[in-house]
């Protein structure tokens, strides 16, 4: 159930989105958990680590069920998915921080590939 304002305001904000922006509101949020994971391990707050990389692993997973595989570079997007999905369970397991970093690495880099992405369609819609 959402209580607060900024609940109902973020559950408007994700039903109203376009699919660019949605994809684009997932990699933040799996930036998000991999970071608060990350600092969680630091901490030693096994709890916090465990709770925000299990959330960020939730994402990609989402992520996944979201490739059509009519293009083929879905292919190549399910084995990045997936080894970012390694990357983060062997952090949470090892409690290394190192694992997370490379896969935070990888999620800022799709993530920054999607906006020019979506700028260039944009930009092609609007000819």
């Amino acid at each position: 159930m959402i209580y607060s304002p900024y609940q109902k305001y973020q559950q408007a904000q994700a039903q109203t989105a376009s699919k660019p922006k949605l994809l684009i509101m997932l990699y933040d949020g799996a930036i998000r958990f991999v970071r608060a994971g990350m600092e969680g391990i630091e901490e030693r707050n096994y709890e916090k680590a465990n709770n925000n990389l299990c959330k960020a692993q939730a994402i990609i997973h989402e992520l996944i069920s979201s490739l059509n595989f009519d293009y083929p570079i879905s292919k190549d997007l399910l084995s990045m998915y997936e080894y970012m999905l390694h990357c983060l369970i062997d952090s949470n397991v090892r409690k290394d921080i190192e694992k997370s970093q490379e896969a935070l690495e990888y999620i800022m880099d799709l993530r920054e590939t999607w906006v020019e992405a979506s700028k260039i369609s944009g930009a092609a819609g609007a000819l």
